[in-house]
């Protein structure tokens, strides 16, 4: 299980690594921006490059099954606090949403599925957006999830802030330079989703799926702004800098794996 873990962390920091050295070439000399689907579509055009995306695909395999067990027996024993539960909420999410990056990564590796390049997870969003928004309920269910989304960003901010990162200290502290890392990276990814959160919810409030967007749309937007540069440039070092922090999360985090109580 922590071996599984761990080989996620690796793929994560891998594909944020490539995203923010893709998303600052855009800044500095324009292009299209790209997400996470992009990033593995430009993995088949390097060398090795199916061996990576293999990679990829086992490790974000790996990660899914790791969050869907933190989400479904809690082996870290989080459920005990109203914020461990929310907390098992979110890794429930990040386990499905890293199921389809394993898809897309084996299929691309397999080459069963075309290379992706640019955002196809905007489509995506839009694509479950205008199906919800025509099921009955469907404005509210999706302005919760661009709650949901805004409430992940501000526990990817207090995370920045705090800089705590127990999950690597052990019995001796992460060293400054490391805590920085995952600062500026939580910094950077809490700015991204807070931002999809709101396209999210602008959809459901003009019933517009157009409005709806991910990491390539947020990223978009950022370089559109004025300045818009220098500010994508910023988020781009800093979403590479989150790649860096999970990687050293792959060899140093803590697993802190207690055997359920019916597996006992």
């Amino acid at each position: 299980m922590t071996l599984f873990a761990r080989l996620g962390f690796a793929a994560r920091g891998l594909v944020y690594i490539i995203i923010g050295w893709l998303a600052l070439d855009v800044a500095l000399h324009g292009g299209e921006t790209t997400d996470n689907q992009g990033a593995l579509g430009t993995l088949a055009d390097a060398p090795l490059g199916h061996v990576l995306l293999s990679f990829c695909a086992v490790g974000f395999a790996g990660y899914a099954v790791w969050r869907l067990t933190e989400a479904v027996i809690d082996p870290e024993r989080r459920s005990r606090t109203v914020k461990g539960q929310f907390e098992r909420l979110g890794y429930g999410l990040s386990g499905v949403s890293h199921i389809m990056l394993a898809t897309a990564a084996g299929k691309i590796a397999l080459a069963q599925a075309s290379r992706e390049h640019g955002s196809p997870g905007d489509e995506s969003a839009q694509g479950w957006s205008a199906w919800l928004l025509e099921q009955p309920g469907g404005v509210f269910m999706l302005i919760l999830v661009g709650v949901l989304l805004l409430i992940v960003a501000i526990a990817q901010a207090l995370k920045a802030y705090k800089a705590r990162f127990d999950d690597l200290s052990g019995d001796v502290p992460a060293p400054d330079y490391v805590r920085w890392i995952g600062r500026i990276g939580y910094a950077a990814r809490a700015l991204v989703f807070s931002l999809i959160g709101w396209f999210i919810i602008s959809a459901a409030l003009n019933h517009d799926p157009d409005r709806a967007g991910g990491l390539g749309e947020a990223l978009r937007q950022l370089r559109a702004q004025d300045e818009g540069t220098l500010i994508l440039s910023v988020v781009a070092c800093g979403l590479g800098l989150f790649g860096l922090f999970s990687l050293i999360e792959a060899r140093y985090r803590r697993m802190k794996v207690v055997t359920p109580q019916f597996l006992r």
